[in-house]
């Protein structure tokens, strides 16, 4: 484990600008904004509606994407991770969402300073300053809680400003660049254009800034991930001195719950481990293998649950062969079998696959077991002459029993004459030289 408290601090935000404005550059994030800016081009081509109604449907779109990964920004950034390539397929419906919140927000505040400018101007233009000096640090409340209420409540927007300290200030100067920012470069970069490109470089000018700015906040927040109660991913501070943290999230979190559960099992709280064990694997994806491993294991700790582990075992050791974990899978159904030996699969596939497994592992009793009433428990399969030619290839040479075989090859010529498997077992049952 890393001893993230003998690490040196983050280095302060403005010692790294210049990654800021590099970020939007990077190439996932450049190719996605210049896909939402160039989609400006697109509102001829809605033609159920007029142009200009078109136009501003696709501009709240644009809007809309480059604000959620805005937001997607701050989150991971937050977390460590200021390299796009290593976003992933991450996701959460919160991020989903917060653009809404915060035009929310943005209302709320607009109409109180509204009315505060209409009772008293000086009032409007106070309350102008403290928005715009909170704001920030509302958003800080809002991507790290997710909650409309909370980004509105000044204690929780005060708190994120205490957390930061003395730098919110250079922060809020920052960012009040930053939202200048596209207008100085739209103006600079427009004189060499014009025709419908402008509509795309607009878009592109405030879409790298809103980035740029995402980024900062982002970083900030990763500042002070201590103190806002943030988990760090694998990786994080390796730039700060921080060795490398190689496990992916999904690893960690397996680990911390292998952890509950041991620790559950050798208090002798069984009851406890399993419901730890159970809900990680109904949370899980049905693949997730290390959680249903866990689930199985303790499972079969239980006797007074065996028909739990028998029907989870039914749906774990398909999934166990999917994974090309032929000997695994094989230990859980001799184990479900030495505590039930009338235990069988109900998926012929996964049989007709162990049962090779057992075969070319060399056990032909268990290649037998493993095939035994197969043609009647799934009467009709297709797979049936496969049973049929495994089980006579077992007997014949695997124990031997050629006489035992007889009857399979009976069975195959007069219900499957023409099948492949049919002339293998006439092949094996041939008489001697």
């Amino acid at each position: 484990m890393i001893d993230r408290d003998s690490l040196p601090p983050p280095a302060p935000f403005w010692h790294r600008l210049n990654s800021f404005f590099a970020f939007p550059f990077q190439l996932r994030p450049l190719a996605y904004g210049l896909l939402l800016a160039f989609c400006s081009l697109l509102f001829e081509a809605v033609f159920f509606l007029p142009d200009a109604l078109a136009f501003v449907v696709i501009e709240v779109g644009i809007i809309l994407a480059a604000s959620r990964y805005g937001f997607k920004i701050i989150a991971l950034g937050a977390r460590g991770i200021r390299d796009s390539a290593d976003f992933g397929r991450e996701s959460s419906d919160e991020w989903t969402y917060l653009p809404w919140k915060l035009f929310a927000i943005s209302l709320v505040q607009t109409l109180l300073i509204g009315w505060l400018a209409w009772y008293e101007l000086v009032l409007g233009t106070v309350g102008l300053f403290v928005m715009s000096f909170t704001f920030p640090a509302a958003v800080i409340v809002l991507v790290q809680s997710g909650s409309f209420f909370q980004a509105m409540n000044p204690a929780y927007v005060m708190d994120a400003m205490r957390t930061i300290g003395w730098p919110y200030a250079l922060l809020c100067f920052f960012l009040f660049l930053l939202s200048t920012g596209a207008q100085v470069a739209i103006s600079m970069v427009l004189p060499m254009f014009d025709g419908r490109i402008v509509l795309p470089i607009v878009n592109f000018a405030f879409i790298y800034f809103g980035w740029v700015m995402a980024s900062l906040l982002g970083y900030v927040m990763y500042q002070h991930h201590d103190a806002f109660g943030i988990d760090l991913v694998p990786g994080a501070g390796a730039d700060e001195g921080a060795p490398v943290d190689r496990r992916t999230p999904a690893q960690i979190a397996a680990q911390r719950t292998d952890a509950e559960v041991a620790q559950c099992i050798t208090d002798g709280d069984l009851a406890a481990a399993l419901g730890i064990a159970y809900e990680a694997q109904r949370t899980a994806d049905t693949d997730d293998l290390a959680a249903q491993r866990r689930y199985h294991r303790v499972l079969a700790l239980m006797p007074d649950k065996k028909d739990t582990l028998f029907d989870h075992a039914r749906r774990f050791i398909p999934l166990l062969m999917r994974r090309d974990l032929a000997s695994e899978a094989l230990k859980v159904f001799k184990a479900c079998r030495a505590i039930d030996k009338t235990f069988v699969l109900d998926d012929p596939a996964t049989v007709i696959a162990m049962a090779r497994a057992e075969w070319r592992g060399g056990d032909a009793h268990g290649t037998l077991a493993l095939l035994s009433g197969f043609d009647k428990r799934f009467r009709g399969h297709e797979a049936i002459p496969q049973a049929y030619e495994l089980a006579a290839r077992a007997l014949v040479q695997g124990l031997g029993r050629a006489d035992m075989a007889q009857p399979i090859l009976t069975t195959l010529e007069n219900r499957y004459p023409q099948s492949e498997q049919t002339q293998e077992v006439r092949w094996l049952l041939r008489p001697a030289a």
